[in-house]
């Protein structure tokens, strides 16, 4: 309740219901209520803005007709999912069976996570840097713990935090959908880095200079160093597909061996 009373504010406006729905719209639009989070209850909801729980229902109401929240009967009321259709069901799994897709993914994620680093050096606020500081200590915990699929999940709440420092709206919501698809796995097993000798000391370094030269304030460190980052990330993928070929293919040999040939019929 003290949380979501940090986030919300009360109303006091002659539209009532109009200006819950501008609220919650603004909420939207800046990325901190985002596709399937929960809404408070009405109740709660009605309490936070300091309005009446009709005008609260009327709000929702509104939301509901735009698409912008979904209401789940026994469960609540949920921002609604606000992905373009490029990140479909049917097209992240063609994704997911196209190899070469992984790498234009990759590219993609360079470009883009590169200007985020650029503007996070030149927007974050204090807050963002504090965020950021708890997600390194976060990770270097982590890291001495040498548990390779924690290093994983926090590699993608790092990036987030550094999309979200930048305050850019249509970069929060299009790198929301970028990092699902690496949540879910649909690439790459996010592991498979930190499970590479050496991988993950060097992971760690890169995601500190990302964090410090956006603290710093200087944007032209913190672009090469994101840059620097996806590039290892796809040249590692690039090694271990040739070692799993070259792989692939040492045990197809020894099998054949092990077969051996076919002893010769001798004619009587």
């Amino acid at each position: 309740m003290e949380a979501a009373r940090r986030i919300f504010e009360q109303i006091s406006l002659d539209s009532v219901s109009d200006a819950v729905v501008a609220q919650i719209e603004r909420l939207i639009t800046a990325g901190v209520l985002r596709s399937g989070q929960k809404l408070p209850p009405e109740r709660e909801l009605s309490e936070l803005l300091d309005v009446s729980r009709p005008k609260v229902r009327d709000a929702l109401k509104v939301l509901e007709d735009r698409g912008l929240v979904s209401v789940r009967h026994g469960e609540g009321t949920f921002i609604a999912p606000l992905t373009g259709t490029a990140l479909s069901g049917p097209m992240i799994e063609l994704f997911a069976r196209q190899s070469d897709a992984f790498f234009d993914y990759l590219e993609f994620r360079r470009e883009v996570e590169s200007f985020a680093a650029f503007a996070a050096a030149q927007r974050a606020t204090a807050t963002d840097h504090a965020i950021l500081r708890e997600k390194i200590a976060q990770m270097e915990a982590a890291h001495l713990k040498a548990d390779p699929t924690e290093e994983a999940d926090l590699d993608v709440t790092f990036h987030a935090a550094v999309v979200d420092a930048a305050h850019n709206v249509m970069l929060v919501h299009m790198m929301s959908s970028i990092y699902e698809l690496m949540t879910k796995g649909v690439f790459y097993n996010r592991a498979y880095l930190y499970q590479r000798a050496g991988a993950r000391d060097v992971l760690l370094d890169q995601h500190r200079e990302i964090a410090e030269a956006v603290i710093a304030g200087d944007p032209d460190r913190a672009a090469q160093a994101a840059e620097t980052h996806i590039d290892y990330t796809q040249e590692a993928f690039r090694i271990g597909a040739a070692e799993t070929g070259r792989d692939r293919i040492a045990r197809k040999r020894k099998l054949l061996a092990e077969i051996g040939p076919k002893p010769k019929r001798h004619r009587d």
